[in-house]
């Protein structure tokens, strides 16, 4: 089965936004996919790119072709990191977590 990590395209009409997927080369472009590595949406100025990297590397470790475009987008990430969010386990959030808050309670004593 020959995986290829390409565009699947959502949003209303020409408003496009778009889901990076691994999927089975002879799927459809919206069909069936094994997993979402990632998102792009055009419409922004800069555009939004969102990537998985940890899959993203697993899946061409293992053998996934990337299309044209992906390709293309995977470079630029690699170019202008600050313009993509890197989502997954080794990513780094851009904002920093806020501190839990935790609850006090009061505990009464009945004599």
């Amino acid at each position: 089965m020959p995986v290829r990590l390409r565009l699947a395209r959502h949003g209303a009409k020409r408003r496009p936004f778009y889901r990076i997927v691994a999927a089975d080369q002879r799927s459809p472009r919206d069909g069936r996919f094994l997993e979402v590595v990632g998102t792009y949406d055009p419409n922004h100025d800069p555009m939004k790119l969102r990537l998985n990297q940890e899959r993203i590397d697993y899946w061409l470790g293992n053998g996934a072709q990337p299309s044209d475009t992906v390709s293309s987008l995977l470079r630029r990430a690699k170019r202008h990191p600050e313009q993509v969010t890197f989502l997954g386990a080794g990513a780094v959030s851009a904002a920093p977590a806020e501190p839990a808050v935790e609850a006090e309670t009061e505990v009464t004593e009945e004599a």
